[in-house]
């Protein structure tokens, strides 16, 4: 008897990783964003060299060490004798949010940044979140003396008046002359792996749009949602990427799905005109 077994696809991988909140990798689902880019993409090779980072810093930490110190050993260890840091000369690069090219290069964005420090922060037993701060990611660690907000671009902690002077572009006007101004405690929320994922997805997202490359934002499009069924607006957006692609029968699947599930929304006229004349193509 012949058993032959299905390989799952990157997708199908990833699908497992995000199905459960419950049990949710953050770190092993930012490194399986990679494969769609980077097919050989072996995540447990990933996974054991990001573990032998930790032991190095394992090694330097005294055994009666408090949160503060490993903190501060972490830091010095990822920021300065690692250097890990931004990717300033080349920003919006896609590789800039994959786990593996930075690895390798040491160079990347807050978010894939902050994904990485995290991971070794919670193995040496720190608690830390990420935060979705407006244009800039953050992390945010747990500290006898309170929380510290860092930049992970350089590990720098940020004091309230730097986190609100960094706001400021994003007040909003509040209709009657002046500006609605939202607590920096709002701002300061620690998200869930579902959101970082999320957060990681719309970025490389942007860039593709951005570049019109459609087969590469489809597929950060296909994992979207499956991170999201039920965020019908990227329902939408694949549709148009299919359409772009000349994939008619599935643009029109997924516009009409995004007419049928979604509330209040302002372009339905516009995306029904595209359905229809979508159907008359394909007619």
């Amino acid at each position: 008897m012949n058993l032959s077994f299905a390989v799952p696809t990157p997708l199908d991988h990833f699908a497992m990783l995000v199905d459960s909140d419950a049990d949710f990798s953050l770190f092993e689902a930012a490194v399986s964003l990679a494969q769609d880019d980077y097919p050989e993409v072996d995540v447990q090779s990933i996974l054991s060299e990001v573990d032998q980072l930790l032991a190095r810093i394992r090694r330097r930490i005294p055994a009666d060490a408090g949160a503060l110190q490993k903190l501060q050993i972490l830091n010095q260890f990822f920021f300065v004798d690692l250097k890990f840091g931004g990717n300033v000369n080349n920003y919006y690069d896609p590789d800039n949010s994959f786990v593996n090219v930075l690895l390798r290069t040491r160079r990347g964005i807050p978010i894939s940044l902050g994904v990485l420090w995290m991971e070794l922060a919670q193995g040496l037993g720190l608690t830390v979140w990420g935060i979705g701060f407006p244009g800039h990611f953050m992390v945010k660690a747990n500290l006898p003396m309170g929380q510290a907000v860092m930049d992970p671009l350089s590990g720098k902690s940020l004091s309230r008046e730097a986190l609100l002077e960094l706001l400021a572009p994003y007040h909003r006007p509040d209709g009657q002359g002046g500006e609605f101004e939202a607590p920096l405690e709002m701002y300061l929320r620690a998200l869930t792996p579902r959101d970082i994922i999320a957060r990681m997805l719309h970025n490389l997202k942007e860039i593709h749009q951005s570049q019109d490359d459609w087969p590469r934002l489809l597929a950060v499009q296909e994992r979207l949602i499956v991170l999201l069924p039920e965020s019908w607006p990227e329902y939408r957006d694949r549709g148009l990427t299919h359409a772009a692609l000349g994939n008619t029968a599935q643009a029109v699947a997924d516009l009409e799905c995004y007419l049928v599930h979604a509330d209040d929304v302002v372009d339905s006229d516009a995306i029904a005109e595209r359905v229809d004349a979508l159907r008359g193509q394909h007619g």
